[in-house]
């Protein structure tokens, strides 16, 4: 038989494709989408989505809403996520009627810190020292066992993001007031480490194993949430390497298909694997401007079945996130962002801003890292009230 002809045929324009969650992440997809040619439906609670409303359809509908699935799975020749909190039920469901990427079983790995940690290890890659505290009796044997994880960070097991979830611990008294605040949860509590920096890998993988990996990115955060990602991040090639290649086994041994983020801890020079996004990151903006093929085209290109496209990046980036925060006393400086040559802004179109929502964020690209950087925190100095 010849080989062509036995692959899988890619779904191709002007064919409908599912998002479930309709964020900034979600809205990117969908122009992605419609730029080659496909519809898009979303799958989302909120009737002010942002992805939602770019859509062709809007379905306002909750995640585990029967009728809305049997109506999306009936839409839609192939679904993918915005976000890793769907519940890996509804995306089971669906793939009972039709292609879902990535499947329930990545996704699922993903919303467990837990799982999470428990499968980074079982793959020989290095995470910071953790207890794993589902119960009071896990709570016992942490502290029989005499391992010292303070001071250290309480996360919660599920549903925790931009520093939701989390508390800072200084010993095991404050630990146990954090656990009792956030309700006794599954919880990981996890040492604290000096960092180097933070760094993010953001990959696309096909199902056949084909892989294209973006430009590490070096993150900064304020108070939790991404602040600001540099690419290509100031490392060693070394760092860079190992961060690669620790992303691409995390997602060959979950059988991934679509976009993919790793971020990473660097601590006295040593690379430890922080978490995972079934999804594009918010830390993978930058590929929208500096790139040939931003990572949201890609989760399109891996949905349907078509050649992942080859990355090439155009030189130095560093993009900034504007928070609600921003919105309080009138927005940004718009006039003198968008007069600034050289900053491309984009906007998540996003109705209610509230502090630490993420409502837009500027690029600035250029062929010197350093300097990019510089010009960066130049332009939001003067457009942005922090």
């Amino acid at each position: 038989m010849n080989a062509t002809a036995s692959r899988p045929q890619p779904i191709l324009p002007p064919a409908t494709l599912g998002m479930l969650g309709g964020g900034q992440l979600g809205r990117f997809f969908v122009s992605a989408a419609h730029e080659m040619g496909y519809t898009v439906w979303v799958l989302d609670p909120d009737s002010e989505s942002p992805a939602g409303r770019i859509a062709d359809r809007h379905l306002c509908a909750a995640y585990t809403d029967e009728t809305a699935l049997d109506e999306f799975a009936a839409a839609c020749a192939a679904v993918s996520t915005e976000f890793e909190n769907v519940p890996a039920a509804t995306l089971e469901k669906l793939a009972t009627r039709t292609l879902v990427r990535p499947s329930a079983r990545a996704v699922s790995v993903c919303q467990d810190r837990i799982e999470e940690k428990l499968f980074v290890q079982s793959l020989g890659l290095a995470c910071a020292p953790f207890a794993a505290l589902r119960n009071a009796a896990d709570w016992r044997a942490m502290e029989e066992s005499g391992v010292n994880l303070f001071p250290g960070i309480l996360k919660a097991a599920r549903l925790g993001y931009d520093g939701k979830g989390q508390a800072a611990v200084e010993d095991e008294a404050a630990a146990r007031a954090a656990w009792s605040e956030m309700g006794q949860p599954p919880c990981v509590l996890e040492r604290r480490l000096a960092l180097d920096c933070e760094i993010s890998v953001i990959l696309a993988r096909a199902a056949d194993g084909a892989t294209q990996v973006f430009p590490v990115a070096e993150n900064q955060h304020r108070n939790g949430i991404l602040d600001i990602s540099i690419a290509p991040a100031r490392i060693g090639e070394k760092l860079r390497r190992q961060a690669r290649d620790a992303a691409a086994c995390i997602a060959g041994a979950l059988d991934y298909v679509g976009t993919l983020a790793v971020e990473f801890f660097v601590s006295d020079g040593t690379l430890y694997v922080n978490e995972m996004a079934p999804r594009p990151h918010n830390s993978g903006h930058y590929t929208l401007d500096a790139c040939n093929v931003s990572q949201y085209e890609q989760q399109v290109r891996a949905l349907v079945g078509l050649p992942l496209a080859r990355v090439r990046s155009f030189g130095a980036s560093v993009m900034v996130n504007l928070l609600g925060e921003c919105w309080q006393d009138g927005g940004p400086d718009w006039k003198t962002l968008y007069a600034t040559q050289g900053v491309r802004v984009h906007d998540y179109g996003k109705r209610t801003a509230r502090r630490g929502r993420k409502m837009a964020h500027f690029t600035v690209v250029g062929e010197d890292v350093e300097a990019v950087y510089s010009r960066a925190l130049a332009v939001r100095k003067k457009v942005v009230v922090l």
